[in-house]
């Protein structure tokens, strides 16, 4: 996924000489706290917070004067993932998006890659999720999918934590396609995978129960 197919365009950046009061009135307008700043030919000049324009001296201060920073943007081949990555980096609610020689050309919303990350790892999909914790030296991806695969579900989007030390256990959180994963469960225990949690899955003993009970009532 690249950041050209979540481009925002429809939101403005503001212009060097748009006052304080105008570029608070945007901000509010498109539930934001940061917007790009442009010159006269498009380029881009900066990234103007609300926490900055909340010290100006006065409504009518151009935003211009108060630009401290180096501008921040993302190309718009670049992977969603590094979008993401420069947003965190620089505590941003949205990352201005430029070409090779600056030119302003969109934006990117948290939210925008939000939607983008849902639709990644099948958050719209019917299925339960399990997250595991596994030791490093007995993880790879390809077993792990093989063990599921070979106990009757299909992996639907995976996704790992990265390690706070070499020493920690790798967190893993897997959408399968399906709800009933007492089978998979059990055998992912087995092979040394701790499911710490499971979500949105059915509770398959007591569907049989249930299931035996309207026998019971037909008979």
């Amino acid at each position: 996924m690249r950041v050209r197919d979540a481009i925002h365009t429809e939101t403005l950046p503001l212009a060097v000489d748009d006052t304080v009061e105008d570029a608070l009135g945007r901000l509010l307008e498109h539930h934001v706290h940061h917007l790009p700043v442009v010159d006269d030919e498009d380029v881009l000049v900066g990234v103007i917070s609300e926490d900055q324009l909340m010290k100006a001296a006065g409504p009518d201060a151009p935003v211009e004067g108060l630009l401290l920073a180096r501008p921040v943007s993302v190309p718009p081949d670049a992977h969603i993932f590094d979008a993401a990555r420069t947003m965190v980096e620089h505590t941003l609610s949205t990352v201005p998006v430029t070409d090779e020689a600056g030119h302003y050309l969109g934006l990117l919303r948290r939210h925008d890659i939000f939607d983008q990350f849902a639709r990644m790892l099948a958050a719209e999909e019917s299925g339960a999720i399990l997250a595991l914790e596994v030791d490093p030296r007995d993880y790879t991806l390809a077993k792990l999918i093989h063990v599921i695969e070979q106990n009757g579900a299909k992996v639907c989007a995976v996704a790992s934590e990265a390690q706070a030390t070499s020493t920690d256990k790798i967190r893993i959180t897997l959408k399968l396609n399906t709800r009933d994963t007492s089978r998979v469960r059990h055998v992912l225990e087995h092979h040394g995978y701790h499911v710490v949690a499971s979500f949105g899955e059915e509770d398959s003993e007591l569907v049989s129960r249930v299931d035996e009970f309207m026998h019971y009532l037909e008979v």
